[in-house]
């Protein structure tokens, strides 16, 4: 285990800035030594997934990794370890097992972000979108976005450092949105309590739609699964669906970035998915944006290993952005 960390360490090196303030994903253990370990590094905490079932098998693993980040990072402040398979809630949503406190912030592309590391089963800040937030930051100056399903607002986040004109974040969960806001302030950004949308996706939805609010760019990055009274989110089986449901949104030349997790789901299912949404002329699949190489490993694992080949896209988490043509209709409202 020791070697294949300060291998993945070594393969990382250029990513690493000198007041230690970024995050990246530091060890991806499916192509880099051990399939139960995932070790993520947020500013100078390092956040060990253990993925193990049950997790007692992958304990030696996340001990000698505890002390293998402590001699080859010594500036580390904290190291939490998150057990997938725990028992208790607090196993699950991360116990710190070395100093006091978590990094509250990270900087990427030149924008902050808050972080609360132990919020849940997740880091509050997804590190498998960070090309999608530079292009964010490179392309939405001026623009007005909606950013759906958008937990803690990393992409929204990304789009106001850009300089966008209006950019909406709609989530369900209010402390989710809460963060987003933290990190508005971190980065001296108005916060508009308007923007801040703590609603249902369908119905929100459906209310910009009759209010004919239109936007120059749309997120759409949902959980794999999640129902509500209002409807059911199931990316498996209806990605095409929840594409049509923000489609009447988009302006003209606008972009819908739609984000598919769905493991079991092949690149090339989810390409027909989006070629037959294309079929009528009024969408074009205009560019994929890959995960990033740290996020994926250094490793020699092959696509076989995965329940899905993910290709033409490089990870399961398929990234597709979508040119917008709309049929002559009166303007949609900014």
């Amino acid at each position: 285990m020791n070697q294949s960390l300060e291998n993945a360490i070594a393969a990382r090196a250029n990513l690493f800035d000198a007041k230690h303030q970024t995050g990246l994903r530091l060890f991806n253990g499916f192509s880099e030594g051990d399939p139960n370990l995932v070790i993520d590094l947020y500013a100078r905490t390092a956040l060990i997934h253990n993925y193990a079932e049950p997790p007692d098998r992958g304990a030696q693993a996340v001990q000698a990794a505890q002390e293998a980040l402590r001699a080859h990072l010594p500036w580390l402040s904290c190291i939490i370890v998150k057990t997938r398979n725990g028992r208790t809630a607090q196993e699950k949503n991360g116990v710190i097992v070395h100093g006091t406190a978590a990094d509250r912030r990270l900087l990427e592309h030149g924008a902050w972000y808050a972080l609360e590391l132990t919020l849940n089963r997740d880091a509050s800040f997804y590190l498998d979108t960070r090309n999608l937030r530079r292009w964010a930051i490179e392309n939405l100056r001026g623009k007005s976005v909606l950013n759906t399903f958008a937990y803690t607002g990393s992409l929204g986040v990304a789009a106001q450092a850009a300089g966008a004109e209006r950019v909406v974040q709609l989530d369900r969960n209010k402390a989710f949105l809460n963060i987003a806001k933290a990190s508005y302030t971190l980065n001296g950004f108005p916060i508009d309590k308007k923007n801040f949308l703590v609603a249902d996706f369908w119905s929100e939805i459906s209310h910009l739609k009759r209010a004919r609010t239109g936007f120059d760019c749309i997120f759409l990055d949902p959980p794999f699964f999640a129902a509500t009274a209002k409807g059911t989110v199931d990316l498996q089986k209806d990605a095409a669906r929840l594409i049509n449901k923000v489609r009447p949104l988009a302006n003209d030349g606008g972009v819908i970035v739609a984000i598919n997790n769905a493991l079991f789901e092949s690149g090339k299912q989810y390409m027909q998915t989006l070629q037959a949404l294309c079929a009528d002329g009024y969408l074009e699949i205009e560019q994929l944006i890959p995960v990033p190489q740290d996020f994926i490993g250094y490793g020699q694992a092959e696509a076989k290993g995965l329940p899905a080949d993910p290709a033409p896209f490089n990870h399961p988490t398929k990234i597709a952005m979508l040119r917008v043509k709309r049929k002559i209709t009166p303007p949609l409202i900014p």
